[in-house]
């Protein structure tokens, strides 16, 4: 067996979040990155108080704060007209659940995962594509690309959507959900439009949706544009492409319309999830972040799952060491395994569901915008299980919220022409 307790393979915000974790209970650890430097490809990300909760117990709060934006409002408005249907006052969120709703740039918040590691030690390897994952006596191995093989008492797998160690355990393929992210950073001198960057807004419609919010201290805005390709739906290799953009969002208001002439259009991301597992852990190997879990995108959890992933390994294996200090490796993966999957296979699935709401049309559209414009401005029922603390044991995990119908909007317009 090497000197490594713990090989890490992806160095990605999930990967090195759980490095760190490890680190910080003496542990020694490897992070292996196929890329030939660490890196993180994107734009924004909205960090729940289930995620700065974790940061503040890493000491990395006040620094991720420092670097991206605590905005006041979460606003959401019809993509067609532009009008508002409900908000959350991200203040009084913060005092519900004792840590703030932020954003921060992907990158910005990779990097500062990447500087603590680099300070708490961390052995950060680059151009280590790993190709195979096997059980050894008494921890794993894995191989890179070049032949070299890699020994530890455990492998955490945080090697993405198209993971290699997710085929020990399922024989599955990511699933398309038809819809593919156009993103953009613009300069606050560069806008034609005045934009209050004290809010989060998103604009839902028909089959697309459009986010912006500020990002580094208010000097950049962040936008996303999504929307369902025809192309794909018709079964088209080439989907998603430009032309695609502006006619999903020809109908969008004129906030919306505007934004379009700062999206990158040079690239754009197709949205895939998988089907929820059960099982992350194989001996001594165990899956993290997208290899486990990956989801779309409607309740900004995905980083912050993965960075709760390594939280909660890293508690149990500090919870159950032994006197001497050696980790019971056995019963660390298990209480990680008990916990962690049914938490993401509700957000995994929630997101689903989240997205369809979002996108609907016609008399469904109409039937959601009275219930959200009827929503109580300080009601949690649909945040509570997800933005409190997070879950170390099944039993600590909350109640799921209850689905409201949409045929219950036409309850309010029955009552309000009986008043």
């Amino acid at each position: 067996m090497s000197n490594v307790d713990v090989i890490i393979v992806g160095g990605g915000i999930g990967g090195l979040s759980t490095a760190f974790a490890l680190t910080r209970l003496g542990l020694k650890v490897q992070v292996l990155e196929q890329a030939p430097e660490f890196g993180e490809v994107g734009a924004g990300l909205q960090l729940a108080p289930n995620c700065t909760r974790i940061l503040d117990d890493y000491g990395l709060l006040d620094k991720a704060k420092s670097l991206g934006v605590v905005p006041d409002r979460m606003v959401m408005r019809d993509a067609l007209d532009g009008s508002e249907l409900t908000s959350l006052d991200l203040r009084d969120l913060e005092r519900t659940y004792g840590y703030p709703y932020m954003v921060i740039h992907r990158s910005d918040l990779h990097g500062l995962f990447l500087e603590a590691c680099r300070t708490a030690g961390v052995e950060l390897l680059t151009e280590q594509r790993v190709t195979a994952y096997a059980q050894a006596e008494g921890g794993a191995t894995v191989v890179t690309e070049d032949g070299t093989t890699r020994v530890a008492p455990l492998v955490v797998a945080a090697d993405g959507l198209h993971s290699v160690a997710r085929k020990l355990l399922v024989d599955d393929e990511p699933v398309s959900s038809s819809y593919v992210a156009y993103r953009g950073t613009v300069p606050i001198p560069e806008l034609t439009r005045p934009v209050d960057l004290s809010e989060v807004v998103v604009y839902v419609g028909p089959r697309c949706h459009f986010v912006h919010y500020g990002l580094r201290g208010g000097d950049l805005l962040n936008q996303v544009a999504v929307f369902q390709s025809p192309k794909a739906l018709a079964g088209l290799e080439d989907w998603g492409t430009p032309d695609e953009l502006d006619t999903a969002f020809a109908a969008a208001c004129d906030d919306v319309r505007s934004g379009m002439s700062h999206m990158w259009r040079d690239k754009w991301w197709r949205m895939f999830d998988r089907d929820p597992i059960s099982t992350w852990v194989q001996g001594r190997i165990a899956l993290l972040g997208d290899a486990a879990h990956p989801p779309l995108q409607y309740m900004a959890q995905g980083a912050i799952m993965a960075i709760e992933d390594g939280w909660v390994l890293a508690e149990h294996v500090k919870r159950l060491r032994a006197g001497d200090g050696a980790p019971d490796w056995d019963g660390a993966l298990a209480a990680y395994e008990a916990v962690r999957p049914e938490h993401c296979r509700r957000v995994v699935l929630t997101a689903r569901a989240w997205g369809e709401l979002w996108h609907l049309d016609g008399r469904a559209r109409e039937q959601r915008n009275l219930l959200l414009r009827h929503r109580a401005i300080d009601d949690y029922s649909f945040t509570d299980w997800v933005y409190g603390p997070t879950a170390l044991f099944p039993e600590d995990e909350p109640p799921m919220f209850e689905p409201i119908p949409l045929a219950s909007a036409d309850l309010i317009v029955s009552g309000s022409q009986a008043g």
